[in-house]
């Protein structure tokens, strides 16, 4: 009786319909995709769950070190001491490019300013210039808002527009894309930077040396803020997650990609 049971057990176990779980952490700008590619591939796989949430690129790396996550999501490449804690703890992080995006500075709607070089925006952020009169705005007082430092849109923006000087004390914090959005749409004078993704028509979009950032600029390489995205796994993935990589990448996963806002890596 007792070997039957243990047989039966085995068989229970080894079936199709258990439920497997896949934990995706990590950045707030690759979340959306994931989300709605979750959503998709659970639909077809229903004894799949996929649970998801943010935090920044910095903690979607960290729970691939710890373990915590199947898939960790980021806005920007692993860092070089990201690295060594990973061959610390005997892991091997191995990046897979889901899609590609741009980071585009937002202003408050009733703003008519609708361009800026590079420069101008260093020193915006730098607290060099402090009102908008200074770059052909309206006399009003600059607000800068900025992401946390475990965000890896933050650390995009802090190499390609503050090549890595500090920005200003002064400045806002917010810890999410949809953060910074909201922040933005309801300070006016505000100045913050998001993922294409999360442009809605409550806050402004402004040029970059009189280029949009767009599809289309950060495929011909002309925006000076494009990036990839990843998800990263600890070494390459196989099973469930390489099954799940495998859609995202599929045409039906690009088109999520594209759907969400952000841009397809075909």
């Amino acid at each position: 009786m007792t070997l039957v049971f243990f047989c039966c057990a085995a068989l229970i176990a080894a079936s199709p319909g258990i439920s497997e779980e896949l934990v995706l952490k990590g950045s707030t700008t690759v979340l959306p995709i994931a989300q709605k590619a979750a959503e998709a591939y659970m639909a077809k796989n229903p004894h799949v769950k996929i649970s998801l949430s943010g935090g920044g690129s910095g903690n979607g790396i960290k729970a691939i070190v710890d373990g915590t996550a199947d898939i960790g999501n980021a806005s920007r490449f692993i860092k070089d001491k990201e690295v060594k804690l990973c061959v610390s703890k005997d892991v091997y992080p191995v990046p897979h490019r889901i899609a590609l995006d741009c980071i585009v500075p937002v202003i408050n709607a009733a703003n008519p300013v609708s361009d800026l070089s590079k420069t101008q925006l260093k020193h915006i952020f730098l607290g060099k210039i402090t009102n908008w009169k200074e770059v052909g705005g309206n006399d009003a007082k600059i607000i800068v808002i900025s992401r946390d430092s475990s965000s890896g849109t933050f650390g995009v923006w802090k190499k390609l527009i503050m090549d890595k000087e500090r920005v200003v004390p002064s400045a806002l914090t917010v810890p999410s894309n949809g953060g910074l959005v909201q922040a933005v749409s309801k300070t006016p004078g505000a100045i913050g930077y998001i993922a294409l993704g999360y442009l809605n028509d409550t806050i402004k979009p402004v040029s970059v040396n009189g280029i949009p950032g767009n599809a289309k600029t950060t495929r011909n390489g002309t925006y000076a803020l494009s990036r990839p995205l990843f998800m990263f796994t600890n070494s390459w993935p196989k099973g469930r997650t390489q099954d799940f990589l495998n859609f995202v990448l599929s045409p039906e996963g690009q088109k999520i990609v594209e759907e969400v806002g952000s841009i397809s890596v075909y």
